[in-house]
């Protein structure tokens, strides 16, 4: 997997957070996707319920990370932190980005 100088600081922190949520080192943490994207909207794929988004493309980032059984993802846009996203909010993206 290669990632831009802007991806990997975004997995690094995912790699980090995914950490504390389950409480494993982050050597048995196993980054399984990491891609540039583009969100169909400013939801960037994990809309929380009762919120409205501005309706425009964003370029971001989509980072999946298992541990053991477990599987954590994360999203974001180019100009903030990638945040974690439950399973039951997880949209796909529109595609990959390429331009990244």
């Amino acid at each position: 997997m290669t990632t831009t100088g802007g991806l990997q600081a975004q997995v690094d922190w995912a790699l980090q957070d995914a950490a504390q949520r389950t409480r494993l080192d982050t050597a048995q943490l196993r980054v399984a996707l990491a891609e540039t994207v583009t969100w169909p909207d400013g939801a960037l794929g994990c809309p929380e319920p009762g919120r409205q988004y501005a309706q425009v493309l964003v370029s971001g980032y989509r980072i999946r990370i298992t541990a053991g059984s477990e599987t954590l993802e994360y999203h974001g846009s180019v100009r903030g932190q990638v945040m974690f996203c439950p399973a039951s909010r997880i949209q796909p993206p529109t595609a990959a980005d390429p331009r990244m």
